[in-house]
């Protein structure tokens, strides 16, 4: 998801201000990354001169007079088409983890070493996840879970690719 994209999102809910953007993205999507004040701003400043959105209202503040932005209909018409538009079921045909184990045939070092590693890191990200799922909110859940399913995916992956190393290396170094 693009940050513009969800900022257009929030703004079609209700007209806000920067920080009231971040706050927003950042709670809804971002709790793990929180956004930059400059990426916030950076990205006002591009949905705006894209005609995306508009500056509703001034405001004086303690600092700089804030500005409240709003959702043009240009803007409502690009959160539908985002919306109607599905993401991109990426194929991982090109994934560093499988270049990795290419190449440590290639240089004759331990692919299996790269396999436990890599599966070591999977148990870990798992375990803090299935915590996180625990304690978290329906919201905390749902992203939990999406995130476990894609890396059981990449165990059975891992367990797959350990069985066919033999047969792998062959061909590799053939």
């Amino acid at each position: 998801m693009t940050i513009a994209a969800a900022f257009l999102a929030l703004l079609d809910v209700a007209p806000r201000h920067g920080y009231e953007m971040k706050r927003a993205y950042d709670r809804h999507f971002a709790r793990e990354r929180p956004l930059h004040y400059g990426q916030v701003y950076a990205t006002l400043s591009r949905l705006l001169k894209n005609g995306l959105i508009e500056v509703a209202g001034v405001e004086p503040g303690s600092g700089p007079d804030r500005k409240r932005y709003a959702i043009t209909e240009s803007g409502v018409a690009d959160v539908q088409r985002w919306l109607d538009e599905p993401e991109d079921p990426a194929a991982y045909l090109n994934n560093a983890l499988f270049m990795k184990v290419v190449s440590a045939l290639l240089t004759g070092r331990s692919a299996n070493a790269v396999l436990d590693a890599q599966r070591l890191a999977h148990l870990r990200a798992m375990r803090e996840l299935t915590r996180r799922k625990l304690s978290g909110d329906l919201t905390d859940q749902l992203i939990c879970d999406h995130a476990l399913m894609h890396l059981e995916a990449d165990m059975r992956w891992l367990e797959l690719t350990v069985a066919r190393l033999d047969a792998l290396s062959a061909r590799v170094r053939a």
